[in-house]
């Protein structure tokens, strides 16, 4: 799946993680990623029960985080050791300064953020109970990164080796970063959520696909609620579609078809959850770090590769997921190596 090519290129890396030379005696570059996505401000408000519709009731909680999926794989790459640029809008107010500043002490490259005029950054409201949870997004500057500014800021995916993106932008801005990236020989990796009907032309230029159960359903009218299901219906969209799917299961870890057709499942550990905001977007980014490096060394990403990969990444995520928030609730790369060995 991975190409040669604009994969080896040197590319400036960002500016909060400024890249290495490769001389004797010191640690080789970190691979370099791109991620082209949303940036939100998340707004979690928790009581005890949902309102009825015209009813007002008291909260007990509220919590200002920075989110959006773009900027939680963004940090999430950075977290985990790669020099990463992010492409995205911000509005020009209070929030997108916020976001900026996030993104910085991550250690995200943010030169390819562009701050617009007049839309203000884009918001989630996260209504939360003990028992459930309902989210309302507003775009805002997040529905301007189309088509034209991605283009802009074709060199930041050109000199990756890895690109990231999901469906939090418009379908023509994340259609264009993968079309860069196949061009210029980048691994792509395309997180389809929230999940949507998608083009056929977007989904093939898409080296992997990291769709959770609901979103593999609808981008397959597969139930797959077999183990057998599951394996056949992967079988019939990669022999469609190309691009090689995973398929993450929550609890369960994530499964992935090998090259002699069985199921391959990567399970999860027995971890104690605080909170699963952003556990699907650790783990994509912990593929994505893994497949850059990969990249980086010329190496090929078999079975072999893929499954330490997707053990990497599922570890994690599992970590993640025992600590509150999206962005701050992210491992390190010591933290997950250090689990890995444990297990």
């Amino acid at each position: 799946m991975m190409k040669q090519g604009a994969n080896e290129r040197n590319g400036a890396a960002p500016e909060a993680a400024p890249q290495r030379r490769d001389v004797p005696g010191r640690a080789a570059a970190p691979p370099r990623v791109a991620v082209a996505g949303s940036l939100n401000m998340d707004l979690v408000i928790s009581m005890g029960r949902m309102p009825l519709a015209g009813e007002t009731i008291s909260g007990s909680a509220l919590h200002t985080l920075p989110g959006g999926k773009g900027a939680n794989q963004a940090a999430g790459c950075a977290r985990l050791g790669a020099a990463t640029e992010m492409i995205g809008r911000v509005g020009e107010d209070a929030f997108g300064k916020q976001l900026l500043e996030q993104m910085r002490r991550m250690g995200v490259g943010a030169s390819g953020i562009g701050v617009h005029p007049s839309e203000p950054t884009g918001v989630a409201s996260i209504y939360h109970t003990p028992e459930d949870n309902c989210i309302v997004i507003v775009a805002g500057a997040n529905g301007e990164c189309g088509e034209a500014w991605v283009e802009s800021r074709r060199e930041s995916i050109e000199r990756a080796q890895a690109l990231l993106v999901q469906l939090e932008i418009p379908l023509e801005g994340v259609r264009a970063a993968l079309r860069i990236a196949r061009e210029a020989g980048v691994a792509t990796v395309l997180n389809p959520a929230p999940a949507q009907q998608l083009p056929r032309e977007l989904l093939e230029l898409a080296d992997y696909i990291t769709p959770n159960e609901t979103e593999f359903a609808a981008l397959t009218g597969a139930s797959a609620e077999s183990e057998d299901e599951l394996r056949e219906a992967i079988a019939a969209w990669q022999a469609s579609v190309g691009g090689r799917v995973i398929v993450t299961r929550g609890a369960a870890g994530c499964s992935f078809l090998g090259e002699d057709g069985r199921l391959v499942t990567v399970p999860a550990p027995r971890v104690e959850v605080v909170d699963t905001t952003g556990a699907g977007d650790t783990l994509n980014a912990a593929l994505c770090v893994k497949l850059a490096e990969l990249a980086a060394q010329g190496a090929a990403a078999g079975d072999a590769e893929l499954l330490e990969a997707l053990r990497f990444a599922v570890q994690a995520a599992s970590l993640a997921v025992t600590r509150f928030g999206a962005q701050d609730g992210l491992p390190s790369r010591e933290e997950v190596e250090a689990a890995l060995q444990q297990a």
